[in-house]
């Protein structure tokens, strides 16, 4: 079965009092949600222990935005797959489109902290995308294919199967545009023909593919219905109670 998620990332974005009012907020609101229907709270560090401790539904689970590509050692301010592991942290964001501009993090060094995550049984949420020059040119298939085969590919198939990717249409990132619910699909069916390619239909299947790129409210449903779109990684709407709530109800049934 293939989860339906709804991933928030906050970013570098609230207080710990606003944080703990927004998830109030948003775990008061009636919520659908099931084995198939999860959501996911990518939280500041800081936050990760304090707001575990508030989430009570079995089918919310904290991220972390980043982890290291090492184990540990003396690498200041850098945290470890094992050190979120050790406090009950289940998944993680890697390669996200800004630690790939602002952190100049290269796909060799998202290989490794998917290694790192993995051998901690951490769940990656893998991002991919393409910036506006590539989409121009017409290369974003290609271009994604890359980063998909340069950081995924060295994997196992059973490590791989339930794999979350999120794919991200930098050009459409806190722009206010988003892709068309046409180009998304055309872009997570590719993504899920690759894998396909490399590991099968049945493994193909099982990896949620997520749309991050400017979802909102009002779009999530038209783009949530799309046949590979398994939900969404949600920047800027995840920091609005009523905004995320909605966009959680608007995830289909799992696959």
């Amino acid at each position: 079965m293939r989860k339906q998620i709804a991933a928030a990332n906050w970013k570098m974005n609230l207080t710990l009092e606003e944080g703990s009012k927004l998830l109030e907020s948003i775990t008061s609101n009636s919520l659908n949600l099931s084995a198939d229907r999860v959501v996911i709270f990518a939280v500041p560090f800081p936050y990760l222990i304090s707001l575990g401790s508030a989430i009570k539904e079995p089918n919310m689970f904290l991220a972390a935005q980043d982890c290291s590509a090492h184990n540990n050692g003396a690498f200041t301010g850098e945290v470890s797959a094992s050190m979120l592991r050790s406090i009950g942290i289940e998944y993680v964001v890697i390669g996200h489109s800004e630690r790939r501009e602002y952190h100049n993090e290269s796909p060799a060094l998202l290989q490794e902290k998917v290694n790192r995550a993995l051998e901690q049984k951490l769940n990656p949420i893998f991002c991919c995308g393409e910036p506006l020059k590539v989409r121009e040119a017409g290369l974003q298939n290609e271009v994604v294919e890359n980063q998909l085969k340069e950081s995924l590919f060295h994997l196992t198939g059973e490590q791989i199967t339930g794999f979350i990717i999120a794919y991200e249409p930098i050009w459409a990132i806190g722009t206010g545009k988003t892709a068309s619910s046409e180009q998304a699909q055309e872009m997570h069916q590719h993504i899920r023909m690759v894998i396909e390619k490399k590991y099968g239909k049945n493994i193909a299947d099982s990896v949620s593919i997520l749309y991050g790129g400017s979802v909102k409210a009002n779009n999530s449903k038209e783009l949530f219905t799309n046949p590979d779109i398994d939900g969404g990684l949600v920047g800027g709407a995840s920091l609005a109670a009523a905004d995320f709530s909605i966009i959680i109800n608007s995830l289909k049934a799992g696959k």
